[in-house]
């Protein structure tokens, strides 16, 4: 007889079929209680090893001994004719039969009874997302492997101490943000938080975290202090400290050290694959990472100024540092290619911001942009920021063959990245409820990052619903002075008809800049049909002199001058980037097509080729245009 039949013959694989089914089933129970009482990851793992050594232990037994009606025997003992193996294989039949009912019914109760994980979501700045909704509606028990590392406090003033500081703080959040056990908080959000001494239950409670890591950097020529410590969000405990006393030439191993010193506190069980991982992200050069907190810093400070130019291309001086010493960093190529859009949109649109700005630059702006977002395509970390690089690409350069598809595909996906150029087009072309999904992963992961809040409270009144995007701003407003959000209330009362209520909003919006004050006048004029008021509201905007294609069609279209509006809309078509502006100026118009499509031929090409609706949806109704 083979060794094979024996095997059969003496039951040992019904044996160990039944072993595995009813120690699935504990470890079920087990897996259940671990949670519950909120016990260490290696708690299971040692039950988990107990039943593997037990296999091989139950395997040899049913080998070696056999059931009589005598009792146990050894099997060499027993006569072969009077072996009652065959009943108890029947017997063994019956027990695994009911342990994998018992079994399936476990699965089925799991798979039907566990909830939409929208208050534990898996997260990082680089990684699967939280729920879309999960921003929006906040539980009262953030995910209990979730935390945000605040900025560093640089305790020295050496000139460049704040940045290494702050570079060394958004090292260890990359670094930990590649752990798919942990959540953790993107860097717009926990940076909001900067020189701000508030008690770390509210940080907790304001970003959905459980954990909270602090520290401080303190610099004396080439001699370093790190202090760092994980705190929990809810009580204050510190779970993990460590002061750190090493040479400059030692930042990268401090960073590591943190960052997985902090994981291992979270019960985050660690391999070289992990830590492989981490390391392969973020800058891992001190002078890099400082030029990056340099350039993030002046390029935030120009998105709140009405002429943005010229601090973006200040701020690329300091991106253009860091690609010198990290060529293949995706992130700074993405935030290179910033400035070329701004130049872009402003010649194609008349705008007088271009005036400072040499014409070798305004020539060559679209051939940098679309080098700048290959580059970041070609070295991106991850399949979402390489899709959104790529898409970005088409979008800015006109190609639009296939875009329903790849926008589709694109809105589909869960990341915590964000495209530049996707939200408003693929607004305007009926995506809108894709956008706020979308965004909503984005948010998720970023909380507080202002500009992302804002596309998705936008694309919210795109697609009808006025309460929601208010809800949507409500969640940072407190903590955010973004002139745009006050943007959001505005138009959301005007689409609601609630023009007073509109207006009290504009005279009383704290962070509103003076142009977008008279912009946003401009618009309640015309949603109460007062062509007068607009008129003077418009010279008042350009009382310097400046003229601006941009608001210039919004005002013809929403003041009922369809001749001007066309002549504006051709103008801006001509221009070889001309297509993408006009799409800009109806997103920001919401008035329904400002202009004929035959006016624009160019534009009209790229619809057809893409296959997009024409025209788009109107979302303000405003009395005065007619069609």
């Amino acid at each position: 007889m083979s060794f094979f039949a024996e095997l059969k013959r003496r039951n040992v694989f019904r044996v160990g079929i039944a072993y595995v089914l009813v120690a699935w089933i504990v470890l079920q129970g087990i897996d259940f209680l671990v949670d519950l009482i909120d016990a260490p990851a290696w708690v299971l793992q040692i039950f988990f090893a107990a039943a593997a050594i037990g296999l091989l232990s139950v395997l040899i037994f049913s080998w070696v001994f056999e059931m009589t009606p005598e009792g146990l025997k050894k099997e060499r003992d027993i006569d072969r004719d009077r072996s009652i193996a065959p009943q108890t294989g029947r017997k063994l039949d019956r027990v695994i039969i009911a342990f994998l009912a018992i079994a399936v019914v476990v699965l089925l109760v799991e798979r039907f009874s566990q909830p939409a994980r929208i208050d534990e979501p898996v997260a990082s700045a680089r990684s699967t997302s939280p729920t879309a909704d999960s921003a929006e509606a906040p539980t009262n028990a953030p995910p209990k492997k979730s935390l945000a590392v605040l900025p560093f406090v640089a305790l020295s003033n050496g000139p460049d101490d704040e940045f290494f500081a702050d570079g060394l703080t958004e090292e260890i959040l990359n670094s930990l943000a590649q752990l798919p056990e942990l959540r953790v908080t993107a860097r717009t959000s926990a940076f909001a938080f900067k020189g701000q001494d508030l008690p770390v239950q509210e940080i907790g409670e304001t970003l959905g975290v459980g954990h909270v890591v602090e520290g401080s950097v303190r610099r004396a020529g080439e001699r370093l202090r790190v202090t760092a410590q994980l705190v929990q969000a809810e009580d204050g405990f510190h779970l993990w400290s460590k002061n750190y006393d090493r040479d400059y030439g030692d930042t990268i191993a401090i960073q590591e050290d943190i960052a997985e010193q902090i994981a291992a506190a979270l019960d985050v069980v660690m391999d070289e694959g992990k830590r492989d991982s981490m390391r392969r992200v973020g800058l891992r050069d001190p002078a890099a990472f400082i030029a990056w907190q340099k350039g993030t810093l002046a390029a935030q400070i120009a998105h709140g100024t009405v002429d943005q130019i010229p601090g973006l291309l200040e701020a690329n001086a300091h991106f253009e540092e860091v690609l010198e010493h990290a060529p293949d960093y995706a992130p700074a190529w993405v935030a290179h290619s910033d400035p070329y859009g701004h130049i872009l949109n402003d010649s194609a649109t008349g705008e007088s911001s271009l005036d400072d700005v040499p014409e070798s630059m305004v020539n060559t702006a679209l051939q940098m942009a679309a080098n700048d977002l290959a580059k970041a395509a070609e070295h991106a970390t991850g399949l979402d920021e390489r899709a959104g690089a790529e898409l970005d690409l088409a979008i800015l350069t006109g190609d639009f063959y296939d875009i329903r598809r790849r926008l589709e595909a694109y809105l589909a996906s869960e990341g915590c990245d964000h495209a530049q150029w996707v939200d408003p087009v693929a607004t305007v072309f009926g995506f809108a409820e894709q956008v706020i999904d979308r965004l909503g992963h984005v948010t998720a992961c970023d909380p507080l990052w202002s500009t992302v809040v804002f596309s998705r409270a936008r694309a919210a009144l795109w697609n009808g619903q006025t309460e929601r995007a208010r809800d949507i701003i409500a969640m940072v407003r407190e903590q955010s002075s973004h002139p745009w959000l006050d943007l959001i209330q505005v138009r959301s009362y005007i689409i609601d008809g609630q023009l007073e209520s509109a207006r009290a909003e504009i005279d009383q919006a704290r962070s509103m800049d003076p142009f977008w004050r008279k912009q946003n006048a401009l618009m309640l004029a015309a949603a109460s049909g007062d062509r007068d008021n607009m008129t003077r509201l418009v010279e008042l905007a350009y009382e310097d002199g400046s003229r601006s294609g941009f608001f210039d069609l919004q005002f013809h279209a929403m003041s009922g001058d369809r001749e001007a509006a066309n002549r504006v809309a051709a103008r801006i078509d001509q221009d070889a980037y001309g297509p993408l502006p006009l799409i800009l100026i109806i997103n920001w118009c919401m008035c329904g097509a400002p202009f004929d499509l035959e006016a624009t031929p160019n534009l009209a090409a790229e619809i057809a080729e893409g296959g997009l609706p024409w025209p788009p949806a109107e979302i303000i109704n405003f009395p005065l245009k007619q069609w």
